[in-house]
């Protein structure tokens, strides 16, 4: 067997086909010629090449030049303001605790305050060994950390208790829908509680890259339209935030926690396996394949993107039930949350929505109870309309509730 060179660095170590030397490979054991040596510090041997640019780097210069990016992102785009009290969204996995890491080598120089802020969305198996990660983290860094619960914000709804109530739908890759929305919405909630005046999330430019593909995949033009910028400004009455590792790739992502030897939870989401972005994921590998540029092509695309007048969006108004930024009558999670409580969990996704936009607050709406979120009123009983297209009267017997045809629960996510 042809031993490797050093011009052909080894990715058995590490996953995402790292790019690493030989000597840096615990795996490999076969005779291979010295790394070339540091283009940058040229003292030290190189210890990968990056694999955006093929730089052959030591260690400590790539974990500088890596944070040197991050810096450059944030301060060319204007995200963070010298003063900002910064909730982290915190998971536990390698993109947040790499986050984390970054900004805390980087708030001397930039002048701000950084809170830890993690999401408890009640998954019976995964979430507590993330939330274990997430507090070792706070704890060696110093970080004052906060942890919200679905349970607590949503009147009881758990990422649990919503797959058991969508299991009847047959199509259980709407919790991620779910989970979405109200994680976003939770985020929020706890970014207020520690008095933050920005969020920042772990989004690299792979994450920025599918859903590009997801939302023109869906023909979505509005989250098109809004999916290149580096984050929101926090109209209306949402705080801004951003993504500061937008522009670094996943492999180098890995590759920065591998060198500063962070410790992350790495185990995936029980309900992720049937999420549309698994299959934008693995087709954006088979693009990364033919033409390595891909990832960022697309988010740099998205940048780039503009919309004519008539496709875009209506600016966003507030939701009636919340106050929170909404696009429709009620904002997304109002309308997720209303579907569960009526029993009819697909309602608020696709054109089912239109249902709940015109249907008044349910009297002892269980967003705000502690009863078990997971039991329906019942299924509506009354005879439904044989053309596909009419909708039922009473809604099965519930006070303001509204049934709809399973023809117009089956849109897409």
């Amino acid at each position: 067997m042809t031993p490797l060179l050093s011009h052909q660095p080894c990715s058995v170590d590490a996953p995402n086909d790292l790019l690493l030397f030989p000597s840096q490979c615990r795996h490999h054991k076969l005779p291979a010629m010295p790394a070339p040596t540091c283009s940058s510090c040229h003292a030290a041997r190189a210890a990968l090449r990056r694999p955006r640019s093929g730089q052959a780097l030591c260690g400590s210069c790539f974990c500088a030049a890596f944070e040197a990016e991050v810096l450059h992102t944030v301060l060319a785009g204007r995200l963070l303001p010298p003063g900002a009290v910064v909730a982290v969204g915190a998971s536990g996995g390698k993109d947040s605790t790499v986050l984390a890491h970054v900004l805390r080598e980087l708030t001397p120089r930039l002048g701000i305050t950084l809170h830890l802020v993690a999401v408890d969305e009640g998954i019976g198996g995964y979430r507590d060994a993330a939330l274990e990660a997430v507090s070792s983290q706070a704890a060696r860094w110093e970080l004052p950390l906060t942890i919200v619960a679905y349970a607590d914000l949503f009147g009881g709804w758990t990422m649990d208790a919503v797959a058991r109530s969508t299991a009847g739908s047959g199509r259980s890759r709407s919790c991620c829908t779910f989970c979405g929305v109200l994680r976003r919405r939770a985020l929020e909630e706890g970014a207020r509680l520690v008095g933050a005046t920005h969020i920042v999330t772990g989004h690299n430019a792979d994450d920025m890259a599918e859903t590009v593909l997801m939302n023109f995949l869906r023909g979505d033009t509005g989250r098109l339209a809004r999916g290149g910028v580096l984050g929101s400004g926090g109209e209306g009455c949402a705080l801004p935030r951003c993504r500061p590792l937008q522009f670094a790739s996943q492999k180098e992502v890995v590759l920065y926690a591998h060198f500063r030897r962070l410790r992350y939870f790495s185990e995936e989401c029980v309900y992720a396996p049937e999420a549309f972005r698994g299959h934008a994921r693995d087709l954006l590998k088979q693009l990364e394949a033919a033409r390595p540029s891909t990832v960022l092509d697309l988010v740099h695309s998205a940048e780039r993107l503009a919309l004519a007048p008539a496709a875009r969006p209506p600016p966003p108004g507030t939701c009636s039930r919340c106050g929170a930024l909404a696009s429709h009558t009620l904002c997304q999670a109002c309308a997720l949350l209303d579907g569960l409580n009526r029993g009819l969990p697909r309602l608020a996704i696709g054109k089912g929505r239109r249902v709940l936009q015109a249907q008044p607050p349910l009297p002892g709406n269980r967003s705000q109870a502690t009863s078990d979120p997971v039991a329906p009123q019942g299924p509506c009983t009354c005879e439904q309309s044989r053309d596909g297209v009419t909708l039922c009267r009473d809604g099965g017997g519930q006070a303001g509730a509204t049934c709809a045809l399973q023809s117009d629960l089956s849109a897409t996510e």
